[in-house]
């Protein structure tokens, strides 16, 4: 088994889910997971081409974010699309990493994620929230590498 299928459970994983819906409940903003091993270039660049690979990119009002891990590597990024980014207040996403990396540094990586995906949730919430006519744009399944 990979280092991928061995950093989180199928139970954890269902929480991860669970939290991403939870957090979009409230705002028309998208948030994805995305688990794998190591990649060969930077880490943000990396988060930038699977925000795009993932379709991301395509939401109506910018307002995805990505939470990529790349467990070998043993880095993260949280990478917003450009509605989020404008609307977020400074500091908002250094704060949700700091957050994350001490779930991470303690080994409660599934922790570590829901937190992420529910201050995220609430940011969304905040900025974009849900309307009548919205829908879920993108799939919530945690994708991997």
């Amino acid at each position: 088994m990979s280092q991928v299928e061995e950093f989180l459970t199928a139970e954890e994983e269902s929480e991860i889910i669970n939290a991403i819906v939870e957090a979009e409940k409230n705002t028309s903003g998208e948030i994805r997971v995305h688990i794998e091993a190591s990649t060969k270039i930077d880490h943000f660049s990396r988060a930038q081409q699977l925000f795009h690979f993932l379709k991301m990119d395509n939401t109506k009002e910018g307002n995805g974010v990505l939470l990529y891990v790349a467990v070998d590597d043993k880095k993260f990024v949280i990478y917003g699309g450009e509605g989020i980014d404008r609307a977020v207040p400074k500091g908002f996403w250094e704060t949700t990493k700091d957050i994350i990396a001490s779930q991470f540094k303690n080994g409660n990586f599934k922790q570590g994620i829901v937190e992420g995906v529910l201050m995220a949730g609430k940011e969304l919430e905040a900025h974009f929230p849900w309307k009548q006519n919205d829908e879920n744009e993108l799939n919530n399944a945690i994708s991997k590498g």
